[in-house]
């Protein structure tokens, strides 16, 4: 998907946010701000609600709020870290840094900077169920030592994955999976702001396709805008009644074997990314492509690794790290 997603270019504001609790619970933090422990599904609008509270708090929150993803540390290569943008005016000189010294560098720096407006800096740390403990004691000294200046908000599938002196910092806020009916009401103001031609049966479609994933509705929504120049019943079926995606599954198996793992994991991210998929539906398009291409051992296999890796994003860790995971796997057979 070339065109800029509309996940970004139709963010929500703080006061269009669809969970009514969640929402008042926000709006409370832009005037007495406190460290917010954000908890919800994949897709529930953890991540737009705290970039919606930065923008309501911040004059300048191009400058006064950072977002650290787990998987941009974790899920990568120390080089991938320190050519970063985001990251390598923080890592200059630094090369012989752990992955986790980096992150640990990084948010320190981050925590201590003065803020631009005036005010304080927020941290919003994201997919923290992926964070190792001794990684979130540090993390917990950092929030000691900068209480006074840095909004810490720490999202997350699975908070009993982080450790009781974390938790008891932030002030817990739920996010439950979006209705069905809140799914189309976010696909409605979207589609008329964009202009184009749309029917209720189109959004209820894509409402009931992404299964309460509104990250995952709004990026089929755009897809089949893009391919079809309308949002209707029969344009969303033709577009996303199959996923559609097998040649990427394809290409991405393809680098996988050949041990061109970076490639492997591009093609990843843009599933999981630019496509708005979670890694249960990647894993299921790996599944399908697999029983055409593989059989007996090779077979059993494939299906083992995918029943493993379902396990471990079930029980809330990194959707990224783990089918990555099975892609290393499959380099390592071939």
């Amino acid at each position: 998907m070339d065109a800029p997603l509309w996940t970004e270019t139709h963010a929500p504001e703080l006061a269009e946010l669809p969970q009514d609790d969640a929402r008042e619970y926000l709006e409370r933090a832009v005037e007495e701000p406190i460290n917010l422990l954000l908890q919800g599904p994949p897709g529930s609008g953890k991540t737009a609600a705290a970039r919606a509270l930065a923008r309501e708090a911040h004059e300048d929150p191009d400058n006064d709020f950072v977002e650290i993803n787990v998987a941009d540390f974790f899920g990568r290569t120390k080089t991938e870290i320190k050519n970063d943008p985001r990251f390598e005016h923080f890592l200059v000189g630094r090369s012989s840094m752990s992955k986790r010294d980096m992150i640990n560098h990084v948010l320190k720096e981050s925590a201590s900077y003065a803020p631009v407006s005036g005010g304080y800096t927020t941290i919003l740390l994201d997919n923290a169920e992926d964070v190792r403990e001794d990684f979130q004691q540090a993390l917990r000294r950092i929030m000691e030592k900068h209480h006074r200046t840095t909004q810490f908000i720490v999202a997350t599938r699975q908070p009993t994955k982080l450790i009781p002196p974390i938790r008891s910092r932030c002030f817990p806020v739920s996010f439950r999976a979006p209705t069905s009916e809140e799914i189309v009401t976010t696909l409605d103001r979207i589609v008329a702001q964009e202009g184009v031609d749309y029917d209720a049966d189109g959004l209820e479609f894509v409402a009931g396709y992404a299964n309460g994933n509104l990250r995952q509705a709004i990026l089929a929504a755009q897809t089949t805008v893009e391919d079809a120049g309308e949002l209707t019943m029969s344009a969303a079926y033709e577009t996303i009644g199959d996923v559609g995606l097998d040649d990427e599954v394809e290409s991405m198996l393809d680098d996988a074997e050949a041990g061109e793992f970076t490639d492997a994991r591009k093609t990843l991210d843009e599933l999981l990314v630019d496509e708005g998929l979670d890694g249960t539906k990647v894993l299921e398009a790996i599944l399908r492509i697999g029983r055409k291409r593989y059989q007996g051992r090779q077979l059993a296999r494939i299906h083992r690794l995918a029943a493993d890796i379902e396990f471990e994003m079930h029980e809330g860790t990194s959707d990224r790290v783990h089918v990555s995971h099975l892609l290393a796997e499959l380099g390592r057979e071939a």
